[in-house]
């Protein structure tokens, strides 16, 4: 089985080397994630004792971590903030001007944040190329907010998506029936440009749909809700990706 897991194991492996985690730390958190996994997958009492055969640790390891939760993947104020300048009719992706009441950049910054101010969230998407000042006026050049290579919000952005990714795929394996969507289209021995052709096509059919889900979503949000804290409140993610390599 761990054969079949090196295609997944080696990438992360390599991201984890990059980002000079010492393998030590991440044993350790790996540990603590058995467990929860086990915990929360155990039928009947989850004793020490049971834990520790399902994950293959001693006894004291998992009483020293059977109290760990995972925090949940903080949220990118300014994924959001971008998504309210496309989708709030206020504003709906035309340049905005830099500061006064809405709508303006600094109207939307507050919205999103009363904790960050407005200039160190327009200097963060200037430097990732998000968005263009000229003067008194702040054009959306992107649709959506990519950071920085290697800042922490990338990091969290990355987790994220591939935790969701991960989740999706780990529970269709485990169930009787797939609940979640997942496919790939997979090809070999094609020429760079043929892969080129490819990827405009994906990079542009996939942002199109992304869009439009990214429209109808905020719409449904938008509508009167009974009770749109309850337990029936859902939480999605849809994404996509382009991958490849040389073979040869």
């Amino acid at each position: 089985m761990l054969d079949v897991l090196d295609a997944l194991l080696a990438p992360f492996a390599r991201l984890m080397v990059a980002l000079g985690v010492p393998f030590p730390d991440l044993a350790e958190r790996l540990k603590a994630h058995y467990v929860e996994a086990a915990r929360k997958t155990c039928d009947g009492k989850p004793t020490d004792s049971r834990l520790s055969v399902m994950t293959g640790l001693q006894r004291r390891d998992v009483a020293r971590l059977r109290d760990f939760h995972p925090n949940e993947p903080r949220l990118t104020h300014l994924s959001r903030l971008v998504s309210l300048w496309q989708t709030e009719d206020d504003y709906a992706g035309k340049p905005l001007p830099k500061s006064g009441p809405a709508p303006s950049f600094e109207a939307l910054a507050w919205e999103v944040r009363r904790d960050v101010h407005p200039r160190t969230m327009l200097d963060t998407l200037l430097a990732a190329g998000t968005v263009l000042v000229e003067g008194e006026t702040v054009t959306l050049l992107e649709t959506s907010y990519q950071p920085l290579a290697g800042s922490e919000d990338q990091m969290a952005y990355l987790a994220r998506n591939m935790g969701d990714h991960l989740s999706a795929a780990t529970t269709n394996i485990t169930s009787d029936a797939a609940p979640f969507y997942e496919r790939a289209v997979h090809y070999a021995a094609l020429s760079p440009a043929q892969i080129a052709t490819l990827e405009q096509q994906f990079r542009e059919g996939q942002m199109a749909l992304l869009e439009q889900i990214n429209k109808e979503a905020a719409a449904m949000k938008a509508l009167p809700s009974d009770a749109p804290t309850s337990k029936l409140a859902v939480r999605f993610r849809a994404g996509g990706y382009f991958y490849h390599e040389d073979v040869t």
